[in-house]
């Protein structure tokens, strides 16, 4: 992709996810995040109705009329973003790839941070660390982040979320909003290490998916690839025994991911590629 092409699916993008986040987002996202608490603003003279526990008594006493303190939500937050730049990520059969519902995902809950003052940062990942961009304001920063999530080559085809959860908690010393955004097609088992990043930060997870990897057509005999793996099969794909076998392995697949994500008590939506995910995504943040 050369930068004039790369320049104009960035901008596509911003102009998308950022009149998402906007009108959409913001304020289910500033609700289900809060900031740290309460503090301190300004001291005004007490009206009627304020609460007496606010009244400033040295500021009263000097001025021999009742002052009350006005406090401010400290909204900022430390966004964190756990991208999945394995190779089933280029999977997609219907509407969009995973990797492009991805960058869509990233960058509305990127603007959506933006706008309510938080940091954001990122951490791309394949079964190694691929790139860190710590956290960070404004709107070069988040432009910097689209670039990166529409260009970036990994090195590694494989997944190994555990291991990024590991170097999430050893890097990000400061207690945040995690967003972990992939399809979770893990060979290594990531409850444990997901429970135990969930007790310093706050971890959601976006599971993306797209339908024909749950439910493979009657098309006959077809040539099937792991994109991960690189190992190639032949399947017939209007065998019963293989249907059946296929949604056996699919309900499994998603009960063990759900019994997962409810034993690390983090929250969790299913996302798919031929879907809009604005009502799901907009779920997800009144459920906090």
């Amino acid at each position: 992709m050369d930068t004039a092409e790369l320049l104009k699916k960035v901008r596509k993008i911003e102009i998308k996810t950022r009149g998402l986040s906007s009108q959409v987002f913001s304020g289910e996202y500033h609700s289900a995040f809060k900031g740290r608490g309460m503090a301190f603003s300004e001291v005004r003279e007490y009206t009627p109705g304020d609460d007496v526990r606010t009244i400033d008594w040295n500021v009263t006493a000097r001025f021999n009329s009742p002052y009350v303190k006005v406090f401010e939500e400290e909204r900022e937050l430390n966004v964190v973003l756990l991208v999945d730049v394995s190779a089933s990520g280029q999977f997609g059969t219907l509407k969009q790839s995973k990797k492009d519902l991805i960058t869509e995902l990233c960058a509305v809950v990127a603007f959506s941070a933006s706008t309510n003052n938080d940091k954001i940062g990122v951490i791309f990942f394949s079964d190694k660390i691929e790139k860190y961009i710590p956290p960070k304001k404004g709107k070069t920063h988040i432009l910097r982040i689209i670039r990166e999530l529409v260009s970036i080559e990994p090195t590694s085809t494989k997944t190994d979320i555990s291991q990024t959860l590991r170097y999430l908690t050893n890097v990000i010393k400061k207690k945040s909003i995690v967003f972990v955004v992939s399809d979770f097609i893990d060979n290594n088992p990531f409850v444990d290490a997901i429970k135990i990043a969930n007790k310093k930060h706050d971890i959601v997870a976006l599971e993306i998916f797209d339908k024909t990897e749950r439910e493979i057509p009657p098309v006959g005999l077809i040539k099937l690839k792991d994109l991960e793996s690189g190992e190639i099969k032949w399947v017939d794909t209007s065998c019963k025994s293989f249907q059946k076998e296929m949604k056996i392995q699919n309900l499994q697949l998603e009960a063990r991911l759900k019994e997962g994500f409810n034993k690390a008590g983090v929250d969790h939506v299913r996302l798919r590629t031929d879907q809009s995910y604005i009502q799901p995504l907009m779920n997800l943040f009144k459920r906090r």
